[in-house]
């Protein structure tokens, strides 16, 4: 007679000892997955930066080097400055450091120099 040997479902223990196995191994493959992407972004970002520091897009050809950002206007000796020109100088400092695009530079200045 076999006694305490059972055949079948597993019993309590077997039970929480699969679910310990199942619920790690989710948490494993999550951070694992996690990491993946963090290193993902993170290679990308470095590549962009390569890129833009290069004067390259990301098909390897030349763009317009961003030129450094000029001094601002030098306000006259009377001290009285003309905020029209501050903003255009504040919007051309943009446009050189590469915030800007030329299109939105033109738009920017077309709208101030309007209104």
């Amino acid at each position: 007679m076999l006694i305490g040997r059972r055949f079948g479902r597993p019993g309590l223990i077997g039970t929480v000892a699969r679910t310990a196995v199942i619920t790690g191994t989710a948490a494993m493959t999550a951070g694992a997955i996690a990491h993946h992407q963090q290193q993902k972004y993170a290679t990308q970002q470095d590549a962009d930066a390569y890129e833009r520091e290069q004067g390259t897009d990301q098909y390897g050809s030349a763009t317009q080097a961003a030129a450094p950002a000029a001094e601002p206007a030098r306000p006259p000796a009377s001290g009285a400055t003309d905020p029209l020109i501050d903003k255009i100088n504040q919007l051309a400092a943009l446009h050189a450091s590469g915030v800007l695009t030329d299109t939105e530079f033109s738009e920017a200045k077309a709208k101030l120099l309007a209104g």
